[in-house]
């Protein structure tokens, strides 16, 4: 498989360090930087900004979300 990506958390585990953007089922999209993450995808972001229409809204810094308030996981495009 490409990037030697063969299970999903394999993907996360490429993205540690590097920043992403997470949709949250509240409509939220939030970008920071993986710092770690569990078998839930409970995750752990640094830096972490809420988004709103592409553009920053809030800074939110250290930041815990729980896995089953995530719709999906991307890397950063902002």
């Amino acid at each position: 498989m490409a990037n030697n990506i063969e299970r999903p958390l394999d993907l996360l585990n490429q993205s540690k360090g590097k920043e992403i953007l997470v949709q949250l089922k509240n409509d939220k999209q939030l970008v920071g930087t993986l710092l770690a993450f569990d078998i839930h995808i409970n995750i752990v972001l640094a830096n972490t900004r809420e988004l709103e229409n592409g553009e920053i809204k809030k800074h939110i810094g250290l930041a815990f979300l729980r896995g089953d308030t995530i719709i999906y996981i991307s890397p950063s495009q902002v």
